[in-house]
């Protein structure tokens, strides 16, 4: 009798200091109370999920903004920091002496009476940062913006009246316009010349060697100007209208940028689970939580904690709810997009009290009953 009073005593005291049961979190009510009196500063909206028009646009707000699709410029393109490499032919009395030989100019006639024509290969001419070259008797000439073929008509415009027929041949040794700078998680970071101008976003990455991890996990961020535009890499393979030209100019960094959701409340699993592939639904991330608590949750309250944009382009805390009691709320969920940093919550069921007190009663009862036993074992 001493045991089971003991025992008895222990109980009770375990019983009466159990104030509350153990939660793992609130109820669809205590929820929906706390929204009616949001923190300072942060109200809460509230969409309740009962039709398609009540799910939200598939895009992630931080990626909607996308780049204009660039212009085709000239491949040959010249602007500061290129370095020119410049041929001055000419035929007859020559204005340029030690000259490198007699070379006649394809498809051109000599003069009669001359030898040949002679030509004269100038240093490097880098452009300075103001767009500018320096050419002996022509002066300084403005280039940046101009073609290979403008600057050689202006050359040759600046020294006829000084030679005789003089023609010029222009090429660009090391090019700077027309490259891009790539780097981040590719096989070969660097600076990449735009053979074409119609190159796309993903085939500089392509050219510089390729992605290294996977693609669902990498984000493609491009900065054109004063514009800086993410993209995910998976995005941009499956969707090609995303996938616009590069531009010279153009910065890329492809960056490691896995995306996430997590799950909290009363779900066969709490934790932080990652994006299986490029879009997922709410269904799909529904049954990677290992779907709601047999034992604690309520199906009737499945909240979606997210930041959205308002009308005003700010971002505001928006709760979305569906009750997975109603069979068309599992017709809405495989539409509805997850997107990186939701929050699923599956609600607390109140009417499973009772059930986890008799629960609680039950595992506080087994050690009475055990002592008890053994107690009658030791007595025979």
């Amino acid at each position: 009798m001493q045991i089971k009073s003991a025992v008895g005593f222990l109980l009770l005291s375990s019983l009466a200091g159990c104030a509350t049961l153990p939660k793992s979190g609130p109820t669809r009510t205590q929820l929906e109370k706390s929204v009616a009196t949001p923190p300072e500063g942060l109200p809460m909206t509230v969409v309740e999920v009962r039709s398609a028009a009540d799910i939200p646009a598939a895009s992630n707000p931080r990626q909607s903004a996308e780049l204009a699709e660039a212009t085709i410029a000239p491949t040959d393109l010249i602007g500061p920091g290129d370095v020119l490499d410049i041929n001055i032919y000419e035929a007859g009395v020559t204005l340029f002496a030690g000259g490198s030989g007699a070379a006649a100019m394809p498809g051109q006639a000599l003069l009669a009476g001359t030898p040949g024509a002679q030509v004269q290969k100038l240093p490097p001419s880098r452009v300075n940062d103001a767009g500018d070259i320096s050419i002996p008797y022509a002066g300084t000439l403005h280039v940046q913006g101009r073609t290979v073929t403008d600057v050689q008509l202006m050359i040759q415009r600046a020294l006829r009246r000084l030679s005789q027929n003089p023609q010029v041949l222009v090429t660009i040794a090391q090019p700077l316009t027309n490259t891009v700078i790539v780097g981040g998680e590719v096989a070969r970071p660097g600076r990449m010349l735009l053979q074409t101008n119609r190159e796309t976003l993903t085939d500089v990455v392509a050219l510089a060697g390729g992605y290294r991890g996977n693609a669902r996990d990498l984000a493609l961020r491009v900065t054109r100007g004063g514009n800086t535009v993410d993209y995910r890499l998976e995005d941009l393979i499956d969707n090609p209208a995303l996938d616009v030209r590069a531009a010279p100019g153009d910065r890329f960094m492809l960056v490691s940028a896995p995306r996430s959701f997590s799950v909290l409340g009363a779900s066969g699993r709490v934790q932080q689970l990652p994006f299986p592939r490029s879009s997922v639904t709410l269904a799909e991330a529904i049954a990677t939580a290992g779907g709601v608590d047999v034992n604690y949750g309520d199906p009737a309250a499945l909240f979606l904690f997210r930041y959205a944009r308002d009308g005003k382009g700010e971002e505001a805390p928006v709760i979305y709810h569906l009750n997975m009691m109603t069979a068309g709320s599992y017709f809405l969920a495989q539409k509805f997009t997850m997107r990186d940093g939701d929050v699923l919550y599956f609600g607390n069921a109140a009417a499973n009290q009772p059930a986890r007190m008799f629960q609680l009663i039950s595992q506080l009862f087994t050690p009475l009953v055990t002592v008890t036993a053994a107690a009658q074992t030791l007595k025979n």
